[in-house]
């Protein structure tokens, strides 16, 4: 069995396709590993929630922001933004499936010394701690997801405590799980940085450099900067290769960790985009 990591889909059907062909999957041998943001930017979202759907248990996804995103406009709590490609899926006669499914999908993933996240974990998370803040925000959108997107939106608090509640906890979590690129030492998130990590003398750092971040000892899988390329370095690999950006869509052998193998993508969007 092998195990591949694909990095952000982003409604690029016609790539996860071809990709596909070039890894030559087998659903009697490997699995995929999706770092989330499935959907919304490429032209197909509908194609791609199918695809990967249809791939049953061979397909590992967690969710990321864009994937909460369409979750939060389908329930009427969000409005489209003008640069959501989001239309057909939305009016499809199986995106009560589709998106009943999605909304199934965790925010975290364990596998062995693996740990599986759309962005990224502040330095005061071990894996298990995140894996387990994970827990609840999945249990919270299964029991009431109109609540919980009601309140998912903004970048407060910037700093995780122990005895953060309720609504607040649980958009931090979110945060930092599916929108974290950067923070300081003692945890300060800033979500508004969006390209390369800003350079010295600024307190903010790749979340992932960090000496004291207490996941070290597990190797973690993301994705949502594609800003970074391809990363593997101090126990991280990162797979957002900027595939709707004209990037690439990549993926990597998780077992074998031989070079990773990438398809180029087109433009679909124009980076900066809102």
């Amino acid at each position: 069995m092998t195990r591949y990591a694909i990095g952000d889909l982003q409604g690029c059907d016609q790539e996860l396709r071809a990709l596909l062909k070039l890894l030559k999957f087998s659903a009697d041998r490997d699995r995929l590993w999706f770092v989330g943001d499935l959907v919304n930017r490429g032209p197909g979202s509908l194609e791609t929630l199918r695809l990967v759907r249809a791939l049953g248990d061979n397909a590992i996804v967690v969710l990321g922001n864009h994937d909460l995103h369409l979750l939060a406009v389908a329930h009427g709590t969000e409005r489209k933004r003008k640069s959501d490609t989001l239309d057909a899926l939305l009016s499809a006669p199986d995106r009560d499936a589709l998106l009943e499914w999605l909304s199934t999908r965790a925010l975290a993933h364990a596998e062995g010394s693996d740990l599986m996240v759309h962005a990224g974990l502040v330095p005061q998370w071990t894996a298990q701690q995140a894996l387990a803040l994970a827990r609840e925000v999945e249990a919270a959108l299964a029991r009431d997801p109109r609540a919980l997107f009601a309140h998912m939106y903004g970048n407060d608090p910037d700093r995780w405590c122990d005895d953060l509640k309720g609504e607040e906890r649980l958009r931090f979590v979110i945060n930092v799980l599916t929108r974290l690129r950067v923070c300081t030492p003692d945890g300060r998130v800033d979500l508004t940085m969006k390209g390369e990590p800003p350079p010295s003398p600024s307190p903010l750092r790749p979340w992932f450099e960090l000496e004291r971040r207490q996941s070290r000892d597990t190797r973690i899988i993301f994705g949502h900067w594609s800003a970074l390329g391809f990363v593997r370095r101090d126990g991280v690999v990162g797979l957002d290769t900027g595939c709707v950006w004209g990037g690439a869509l990549t993926a990597f052998d998780l077992d074998r960790e031989r070079a990773p193998i990438s398809l180029a993508c087109g433009a679909h969007q124009l980076i900066g985009a809102a």
